[in-house]
């Protein structure tokens, strides 16, 4: 089967818009495999920590990522066939991740990884510039968002839920930095996609924002 056949949802959006549980819903609800894109740039940032590479060093943090075994497996993340979903999910990685994406050569070595998941039945996809850059002929293209103050407090929330110190109002400061970091990189800066469909979700629950996504979907075909 010609791959460009297989359909693609990309749903992408700033940080902490949700766009991640919506995708592994929607995925789920169509039985089709999930990429997130996100986690590739924070999989790097914590690679690149432990071999003590600067994240500012494009080239340096480039050839790390050349070199790393990522898989996902079951929702959990393995590097090099050891589970690290834990380690990157903390704030410290977040922060890296937004660092490291803003380089152009490490953009480059993740497109052809970013591409082999697009497997049958097909593919839903989060993160910055899944419908500009890696899947321009995606199906549906979501672009998902909600305004700063929204997501620093459901960023805040989370963390406190997971039982992790959390204060609201650095959250807020670095959201507003990430999104001028995502907004500003010469490399596949974080876009509206022309033919996407914007949903803002300050006042929609994430089953509607699933729901949302889903009926657009279907309406497609």
């Amino acid at each position: 089967m010609n791959n460009r056949n297989i359909p693609v949802i990309a749903i992408d959006g700033p940080s902490a818009s949700g766009k991640g549980t919506v995708a592994q819903l929607v995925a789920e609800a169509l039985g089709f495999g999930y990429l997130d894109s996100g986690a590739l740039y924070r999989v790097v940032a914590f690679a690149a920590k432990q071999n003590n590479i600067d994240w500012g060093d494009a080239e340096a943090v480039a050839a790390c990522a050349n070199k790393l075994n990522i898989q996902f497996k079951n929702s959990q993340v393995y590097l090099n066939n050891t589970d690290i979903s834990e380690e990157i999910r903390t704030e410290e990685m977040g922060k890296g991740a937004s660092q490291v994406a803003v380089h152009a050569p490490l953009r480059a070595a993740l497109v052809n990884l970013q591409h082999n998941f697009r497997q049958a039945p097909g593919l839903v996809a989060d993160g910055r510039d899944m419908g500009t850059v890696i899947f321009p002929d995606a199906e549906l293209k979501v672009f998902l968002t909600a305004s700063t103050d929204t997501r620093a407090e459901r960023r805040y929330k989370q963390l406190l839920g997971k039982g992790l110190p959390a204060n609201y109002e650095n959250i807020l400061l670095d959201l507003r930095e990430r999104d001028a970091r995502d907004k500003g990189r010469a490399s596949a800066p974080l876009l509206i996609a022309k033919d996407a469909i914007l949903l803002e979700t300050d006042n929609l629950t994430i089953t509607d924002a699933v729901n949302t996504v889903l009926f657009n979907f279907k309406h497609k075909k």
